[in-house]
């Protein structure tokens, strides 16, 4: 049989930048037109949130079966098909609002969940992958190029908003140019990454499908894992709670504008990138521990800022703060939880699942428990569990034994 060409680590890595960025574009482009699309749909704030839960539906199946599907098919397969059903999930999103059907509009968002969640935990693995070879941190730059394809992503579709142009054009532009972005970016993907014992040739043994599901669930009785998942708890939390009540809390906490809590907002997600790209360069200088206390540290100023500050601007510094600690929570953890190649993928999967688990639980919990003592002193929760993240931030540590950067 022939080999497979294998692409350089710098031509894969390029490949995975842009598979990140497509998928914030991607994200933001859906996003950004939600009030348009509740208007075409007719539907009510209640009925929005059930069309949203597609979306988390769909991200939770994608992560549930990406770890056993990257085991026996390879992560660039999981890729490739995460890409499609981002694509297909984007273009059935705009056909749903031209027809002002909120359903199909659901099953679309399902879609791009799935494609989300499970290309993912693939683009880490081929992450993880990716650092061996350069021998220097790759990953939290990756998920800063997500940061930058939702920041390019939610200014066009705010250009495009306020240029009345249609919903079903833009979306449709979108998701054909992440189509023919794909193509190219697959091809330079190298085959066999995350294959349980390095079965690369599909006609190779495979373990049956019952004992991979048990051993990727036996990943969850090793205390490192358990360990990383509960820093990915509270680090996921601070991001999650500020990309869904940020803007709130800065309209009804400071009472600021809408156009100001936007613009704050977005100095969030800008502070986010900033964090990640540069992130590569403290983490190979210091090491992940020490960068994972100092992160958590500048999270827990910036929320207590936020929640406690007295005026606006001190808010705003700590948004500042809040965004450069949360950035590199998620990103490290997963890089972490795929030090081993022995099951890497299983473990990201595992990891990603807490990560995603604190995106879906935290807002609804959030929400209820700013009710009744407002969202500022709510935050305060997320302080505390992102203190807690950092009492374990020794689990990133590589394992004894462990080469995870040859020199």
């Amino acid at each position: 049989m022939t080999a497979h060409l294998v692409p350089s680590a710098q031509r894969r890595r390029a490949a995975l930048f842009a598979s990140f960025f497509l998928t914030g574009l991607s994200m933001a482009t859906w996003v950004s037109r939600t009030p348009a699309i509740r208007d075409a749909t007719g539907s009510t704030t209640a009925e929005m949130g059930l069309i949203i839960a597609g979306l988390s539906a769909g991200s939770m199946v994608g992560i549930a079966v990406a770890g056993t599907l990257v085991a026996r098919r390879g992560a660039r397969f999981v890729v490739l098909w995460g890409m499609v059903a981002i694509v297909t999930g984007v273009a059935v999103v705009a056909v749903g609002t031209a027809v002002g059907e909120g359903w199909l509009v659901a099953v679309g968002l399902a879609s791009f969940g799935y494609g989300m969640g499970s290309g993912e935990i693939g683009q880490n693995v081929e992450g993880v992958d990716v650092e061996r070879a350069l021998a220097r941190t790759v990953v939290p730059s990756l998920h800063g190029s997500y940061s930058l394809g939702v920041c390019v992503g939610g200014l066009v579709g705010l250009g495009a908003s306020a240029g009345g142009f249609p919903v079903l054009a833009h979306l449709l532009v979108v998701a054909g140019l992440t189509a023919v972005a794909t193509v190219w970016l697959v091809a330079n993907l190298a085959h066999g990454v995350g294959l349980e014992d390095g079965a690369a040739d599909a006609g190779q043994h495979r373990r049956p499908l019952g004992e991979t599901v048990g051993a990727f669930l036996a990943v969850w009785r090793e205390p490192r894992t358990l360990a990383i998942g509960v820093i990915v708890l509270g680090m996921a939390l601070a991001e999650g709670s500020a990309n869904d009540w940020l803007p709130l809390i800065m309209v009804d906490g400071f009472e600021l504008s809408a156009a100001t809590a936007a613009l704050i907002y977005s100095f969030f997600g800008l502070s986010m990138a900033v964090g990640r790209f540069s992130g590569g360069y403290f983490l190979d200088r210091f090491g992940r521990a020490p960068v994972m206390v100092v992160s958590a540290l500048l999270a827990i100023v910036g929320i207590g800022l936020v929640a406690l500050a007295p005026t606006a601007v001190l808010g705003a510094v700590g948004v500042l703060f809040w965004g450069i600690g949360a950035s590199l929570g998620f990103p490290v953890a997963l890089s972490a939880a795929g030090d081993d190649p022995l099951n890497a993928a299983r473990r990201v999967s595992a990891v990603a699942t807490a990560g995603y688990t604190a995106f879906l639980v935290g807002p609804p919990l959030l929400g209820f428990i700013g009710e009744h003592f407002t969202l500022r002193l709510a935050i305060l929760l997320v302080m505390v569990l992102v203190a807690v993240s950092a009492c374990f931030s020794r689990a990133v540590t590589p394992p004894a034994g462990v080469v995870v950067r040859p020199s």
